[in-house]
């Protein structure tokens, strides 16, 4: 018996989903800006979060990006292949500590003029009260 289309309608205004549309969207502008650079959008995070904050163990790390480990894991070892982080053992055998290396300093200093015309059209397009409003729901305890 199929469900009462009046009682499901509400979905086609789910947040989630409109989020996950409004955040793939969103990369694609950052990953447009950044490929010339050989950066995705994720690895240019990685790279301004581990410049900002220092050699970071991989858990402490994916928390700050809120990303999980085993995504992380897999891009980090994409970027170390490319030279961008290095990985190494901490004091714990069981903890890896992340480190941006000198090649992915020189590169995120390349890109980040490319960051910041991403971020400056973004802002432009959706306005900057509903970029601020992404930043804060970003930041909200419990995100």
């Amino acid at each position: 018996m199929p469900l009462d289309r009046r009682r499901v309608i509400e979905c086609a205004d789910c947040l989630c989903l409109a989020s996950r549309k409004g955040a793939r969207t969103i990369t694609r502008a950052y990953d447009r800006q950044l490929r010339a650079y050989g950066l995705r959008a994720t690895q240019f995070t990685v790279l301004a979060m581990l410049e900002l904050k220092g050699p970071q163990p991989l858990g402490e790390l994916a928390r700050a990006l809120g990303t999980e480990r085993t995504t992380l894991t897999r891009n980090l070892a994409v970027m170390e292949l490319q030279s961008l982080v290095t990985t190494h053992p901490g004091n714990d055998a069981r903890q890896r500590i992340v480190e941006i290396a000198p090649e992915g300093r020189k590169t995120l200093e390349k890109a980040l003029p490319a960051w910041r015309r991403a971020q400056e059209e973004l802002t432009a397009s959706i306005g900057a009260p509903l970029a601020d409003s992404l930043r804060r729901l970003a930041r909200a305890p419990g995100f």
